[in-house]
């Protein structure tokens, strides 16, 4: 399997490479934005591995422009920012995953095999269950045609659950699938987004499309409810 990684850190992206060869994976190099998007328009590759602060063209632009093409190889940003909100921007313009530098090259092979595990088969541009839908490029939810304000956490929690509609997933699936990683608090948070979500999406129209199962988890119901 083929890996791009577009990093200008020269001593990072050659020890990253490194690494990844003497694990049996192809890896090309490219030190600047403009080449890293020409070589992931160019190439097909197993997983994109982005520096966001690059000479040329930054890490968000390409993954934009990338999305924006209908490109869906994974991505893993690679940031020297660690901030909340650099978090969720490298998110909400299409990566899949990041990590803060310095990072365990151990805890990168791991992301990086997760990834290829679950492959970039395509995405609908717009989540769909019964009249409930959610655009991840603009960030909108809407039930019958009707707007539904979500924070920035309520939106990652019910996207999450839409994708895996019809589907049971249990509190570990969906912080792991939401929050970070090395998320060490109470994964009981998530009955509490669970229920801010029913008082939005929900209850104001008349619907139960979230269940809970007891001792399993939670489903949200393919026709919406």
């Amino acid at each position: 399997m083929r890996i791009l990684v577009v990093e200008d850190e020269v001593r990072l992206a050659d020890g990253i490479r490194r690494g990844l060869e003497a694990e049996g994976f192809a890896v090309d190099v490219a030190a600047n934005g403009t080449d890293g998007l020409w070589m992931a328009r160019e190439h097909e590759y197993a997983v994109i591995l982005l520096d966001i602060m690059l000479p040329g063209i930054s890490g968000y632009r390409i993954c934009e422009t990338l999305r924006a093409e209908k490109d869906w190889t994974p991505i893993i940003m690679l940031t020297a920012k660690d901030g909340e909100w650099d978090q969720v921007e490298a998110l909400d313009t299409g990566a899949d995953d990041y990590l803060t530098k310095p990072f365990s090259f151990v805890i990168l092979l791991a992301r990086i095999r997760a990834l290829v595990r679950r492959g970039s088969g395509a995405r609908p541009a717009v989540l769909e269950a019964g009249d409930l839908t959610l655009d991840p490029a603009s960030r909108e939810v809407h039930r019958g045609g009707t707007p539904i304000e979500l924070t920035t956490r309520e939106f990652a929690v019910l996207q999450y659950l839409m994708r895996h509609r019809g589907e049971v997933v249990s509190k570990r699936d969906v912080v792991e699938g939401v929050w970070d990683y090395d998320f060490e608090g109470d994964h009981n948070i998530v009955e509490v987004y669970v229920r801010h979500l029913r008082n939005k999406v929900d209850r104001p129209f008349g619907r139960d499309a979230i269940e809970t199962l007891r001792g399993a988890g939670y489903r949200l119901a393919a026709d919406g409810g």
